[in-house]
């Protein structure tokens, strides 16, 4: 008995003693270049992404954790696309897992319902259309493209329910992600609600994405195209490469210019920072509406 109350006499001490560093830390207050390398933001759009969460702190269930705490180690997580425990033992954020694990969900429910909207949308402007089809043409001679599609699966650890749906054709569990980019390697939309067994054909069909460049062709829009791989079937608004084409074509041709032209949305998935949108996913997708 007295072994046991010394370790919960420990125990929250430890908890205090967190708690006041904590407290008492400031992330801003690192170095600039350090900040960046933390949190993958810069401090304007970390302070940007903070009024977000300071104006809509209402719909966050209450807690002694500030909105600045909460951010950051939300993005610290992101940055680390590793497990909560070592953000836990972050020296400016240390907070138990099970606090982490509220604050996760609630820092996602409020930046997917008040930030996703206005910055990962596909209704491009004229001016952006304009933009991404000049960049598309002089870089790979493809005219009239203006964004690209495809698919990257997600590993996750094996779910306790209908595993079997997760487990995908390249042998391990994931969640086939969609994720349609711009020509600056922007990323437009990502749909990251369905297992890893599905094809991304399959996502493709059933999300609002396709519903939205059909509204945009049925409404008199033309010469407007999202780039896809031979995963997707053609549609007057989807491009995809010929099947088997004989070489020195023109539809062997056309293969080459698009592929490099698609490529586009590969390298966005490839890219070092895209780990951060992997981990987001993964607590995304229960929420996602596709």
């Amino acid at each position: 008995m007295l072994v046991d109350a010394e370790g919960e006499r420990s125990r929250a001490n430890m908890k205090i003693q967190r708690k006041i560093l904590r407290d008492a830390s400031n992330p801003l207050d690192v170095e600039d270049t350090m900040f960046t390398k933390n949190y993958r933001l810069n401090k304007t759009a970390f302070l940007y992404v903070l009024s977000v969460l300071d104006g809509n702190a209402r719909s966050m269930r209450s807690c002694s954790i500030s909105s600045l705490q909460r951010l950051s180690s939300v993005l610290r997580f992101f940055a680390e696309g590793g497990y909560q425990h070592g953000v836990g033992k972050d020296f400016d954020i240390p907070m138990a897992q099970s606090t982490f694990c509220g604050v996760l969900k609630d820092v996602l429910h409020t930046l997917q319902c008040h930030l996703c909207p206005q910055w990962v949308n596909l209704d491009l402007s004229n001016e952006e259309k304009r933009q991404a089809k000049m960049d598309f043409y002089q870089k790979y001679g493809f005219p009239g493209a203006i964004l690209c599609v495809d698919g990257t699966h997600i590993k996750i650890v094996a779910p306790a329910k209908d595993k079997f749906l997760y487990f995908n054709r390249k042998g391990y569990y994931s969640i086939n992600a969609m994720i349609i980019c711009d020509n600056k390697m922007r990323i437009r939309y990502v749909n990251a609600q369905y297992p890893g067994s599905n094809h991304d054909a399959h996502i493709w069909n059933v999300s609002s994405a396709r519903n939205f460049f059909e509204n945009k062709y049925l409404n008199g829009e033309r010469n407007t195209w999202l780039l896809g791989d031979a995963g997707y079937a053609l549609e007057p608004w989807l491009m995809t490469p010929f099947r088997s084409p004989t070489t020195g074509s023109a539809e062997g041709n056309y293969n080459k210019i698009h592929a490099k032209a698609r490529n586009t949305v590969e390298r966005t998935i490839g890219l070092p920072n895209s780990e951060r949108c992997r981990s987001i996913a993964q607590y995304l997708y229960p929420l996602s509406r596709g």
